[in-house]
């Protein structure tokens, strides 16, 4: 589109469900309440580049506490492709972000993000199958008011930074569950499962170990009997990928994390499930 007119701007909530809508086109099956969680968390997240006023790119640059920013929903509309869009509004929202920055990148684009800095720290692999069936478990119960300081804890811990407001929003899905297991009244661990454009994914899993991620995984999956389940596993936890493939799901989706700075020191074996590709 040559001569046409660029600028960029914060996405409208509407402009958001574009951006997400994008998202399924690519394949990455976002939750149909994702938007909401995520604005919660960043309200000025989303951000796009517009020719003459229509929608070319979008991005995503959530920020929390401490500086951090986590980059997400990169994508560029398939007709402008190779014009320089994304990458404009890439350099634009960088220039925004003064302190660590981290991602999860598609294999394809490992290379690019390299060359601007990012260094890889782990893989990350997406598990989806038939969510199975399995007997409840009575130590796995909604969560309530009285277990959310314990949950926020846990979150904190596993996520790296307090991230309260998305939490509020992301523990309460439209369609889903999220579930506690509790032991002589302590939190052990936590889960959500929230319904995507196909199928259901479960993340967060955080436990303190295998047997409360498997505890969790199977009540979760419950309610998602005779559909599709996923959960997003960092390659580092071989506990996650055993529940996993002990579960019936196998690998379908690969990413990397990578950050430019210093990123979290993450307690990755009480990690079973990331919370999501777009926000870590």
């Amino acid at each position: 589109m040559a001569g046409a007119t660029r600028s960029i701007r914060t996405l409208t909530p509407v402009e958001v469900d574009t951006a997400v809508d994008w998202a399924a086109r690519e394949g990455w099956n976002p939750g149909l309440a994702d938007a909401a969680a995520f604005l919660a968390q960043d309200t000025h997240a989303f951000r796009g580049l517009f020719l003459d006023g229509a929608l070319a790119a979008v991005i995503s640059a959530t920020r929390y506490e401490g500086g951090f920013a986590f980059v997400g929903f990169y994508i560029c509309r398939p007709d402008l492709r190779g014009e320089g869009h994304g990458l404009a509004l890439w350099q634009d929202t960088f220039r925004r972000l003064d302190g660590p920055v981290g991602l999860d990148a598609v294999v394809e684009q490992q290379g690019t993000y390299a060359r601007d800095g990012f260094k890889r720290a782990y893989a990350n692999f997406r598990f989806g199958g038939m969510a199975p069936e399995a007997a409840p478990d009575p130590r796995v119960v909604d969560i309530t008011p009285a277990h959310r300081d314990a949950v926020t804890a846990l979150d904190r811990a596993c996520f790296g930074f307090p991230r309260p407001n998305f939490l509020k929003a992301w523990l309460a899905p439209p369609q889903g569950r999220a579930c506690v297991f509790v032991a002589d009244g302590a939190v052990k661990g936590y889960g959500v499962l929230r319904r995507c454009r196909a199928g259901w994914k479960i993340g967060p899993l955080f436990a303190d170990d295998a047997a409360v991620a498997g505890a969790l995984f199977s009540t979760l999956a419950r309610t998602a009997a005779g559909d599709q389940v996923f959960l997003d596993i960092p390659d580092p936890n071989p506990a996650a990928r055993a529940l996993a493939e002990g579960a019936g799901l196998t690998p379908v989706f690969e990413t990397s994390r990578m950050y430019r700075g210093s990123g979290p020191d993450l307690p990755l074996d009480r990690i079973f499930g990331i919370t999501t590709f777009e926000l870590g």
